[in-house]
């Protein structure tokens, strides 16, 4: 049972964080990454996809210590 759970989360998390990737890329690919290094806060969807992957991380966690312990 937690097997499962544990392969479904982290599935979910390969997604979330290639999401996270591809958003960074996206403004180079459109022209607006000519400041590389330039920090921008986060707004919109892609904060709500870095708050879900550290909440995803979390319960992952929790989880693999569950399925250790039981």
């Amino acid at each position: 049972m937690f097997t499962v759970i544990e392969i479904i989360i982290a599935v979910a998390l390969v997604v979330l964080i290639l999401l996270q990737e591809r958003s960074a890329g996206l403004g180079g690919l459109l022209g607006g990454g000519e400041g590389g290094g330039v920090y921008h806060t986060r707004r919109g969807l892609e904060k709500a996809i870095f708050y879900s992957t550290i909440g995803l991380v979390a319960l992952f966690i929790i989880v693999a210590i569950l399925h250790l312990v039981l």
